[in-house]
């Protein structure tokens, strides 16, 4: 690793610290870890009134290897630094000493001032557009040498949603039983567990565009995910209409204004008010008035029938939440922008 100083970053812990393994094991080589690592944890002291752990590390980062050419010093939970320990460490990587790597994880965004000091950095985050999604697979999967198509990478995509962090484990132990024997969907699928999250914009934008089919399907997978119960996806479309509802009648022309309004900003604002315009004043009512009947017959207001013993869905919530996400879809389908 030529680097001086890298800091892998990312806003999931899981994502960060497997990408950390993979670092540290390229920053080292074929050298020998007991002799060439020194590992740190910014947790295990900042904050305890203990001795700050960045005087152990600068020791570290300032003594010439021994018995190897190069030593690689890690630090863990950077993130936890205090602002005197974090200038601490950027006076070291502004004027870093010979043979020596410094390799950061840092559990937060790039705006983080190790980020930006760094010589390398490697991020780790995920987009929630499918495209990027499909190539954090494709990409992680040939990091371990596992040969598959994209058809095969997109399939894994889909049935993992939001849980890009089961990635990097699905990855390793393809790697372990097929090497780099070339796979398909066949080959992966049992090693997949249960599907994945996926965001709630997934959800609103089948609503809006008027695809009942669609946002039923999205529905019913953040129930098979179990990542949402069925009130938390009432209150994501009680949300999303009730910024129409400030919006209808407000004056607002456009989506700067719309997002001052709301105390969102971008696309969301933009996106709410055309979706304002587009309904009008009646049927975001209708909408509104849905949503609170659904909300109460999610508590205990009606019951279709408990768990189904084959699929262990709550048949009561899975009605309520089909029913609901389909007249939404369906009243938007009619609606013309006005």
């Amino acid at each position: 690793m030529s680097s001086s100083s890298v800091v892998v970053v990312g806003t999931d812990p899981t994502m960060v610290y497997d990408a950390l393994h993979n670092v540290i094991a390229e920053a080292l080589g074929d050298l020998d870890p007991s002799f060439a690592l020194q590992d740190f944890t910014a947790k295990d002291v900042t904050g305890s009134g203990a001795e700050s752990v960045t005087l152990r590390v600068l020791e570290a980062l300032n003594t010439p290897p021994f018995l190897v050419n190069r030593r690689v010093v890690v630090v863990r939970d950077a993130q936890s630094l205090v602002a005197d320990e974090v200038a601490d460490l950027l006076g070291w990587m502004a004027s870093p000493a010979p043979d020596v790597v410094l390799v950061l994880a840092v559990v937060g965004t790039k705006a983080h001032k190790l980020v930006k000091g760094a010589a390398a950095v490697v991020e780790v985050n995920v987009s929630s557009r499918s495209g990027d999604r499909v190539s954090f697979v494709a990409t992680k999967l040939a990091e371990y040498r596992v040969t598959t198509d994209l058809a095969t990478a997109t399939r894994i995509a889909e049935q993992l949603g939001d849980d890009m962090a089961r990635v990097d484990a699905l990855a390793r132990t393809l790697q372990s039983i097929y090497g780099s024997a070339p796979l398909n969907f066949t080959h992966v699928e049992p090693y997949l567990g249960d599907a994945g999250d996926v965001p709630e914009w997934d959800l609103t934008d089948a609503v809006d565009s008027g695809d009942a089919t669609k946002a039923i399907v999205v529905a019913r997978r953040m129930l098979d995910s179990k990542g949402r119960a069925g009130l938390q996806i009432v209150n994501i479309l009680q949300r999303h209409y009730l910024r129409m509802v400030k919006l209808e009648g407000s004056g607002v022309r456009g989506a700067e204004e719309a997002g001052a309004l709301l105390g969102i900003k971008g696309f969301p604002a933009q996106k709410s008010l055309q979706m304002s315009q587009r309904l009008g004043t009646q049927r975001i009512a209708t909408a509104v008035h849905w949503i609170t009947d659904a909300d109460v017959a999610l508590k205990g207001g009606v019951s279709y029938g408990g768990k189904d013993l084959d699929t262990d869905m709550d048949v009561t919530e899975l009605t309520v939440v089909e029913i609901l996400v389909a007249r939404l879809a369906k009243m938007t389908q009619g609606a013309r922008r006005r």
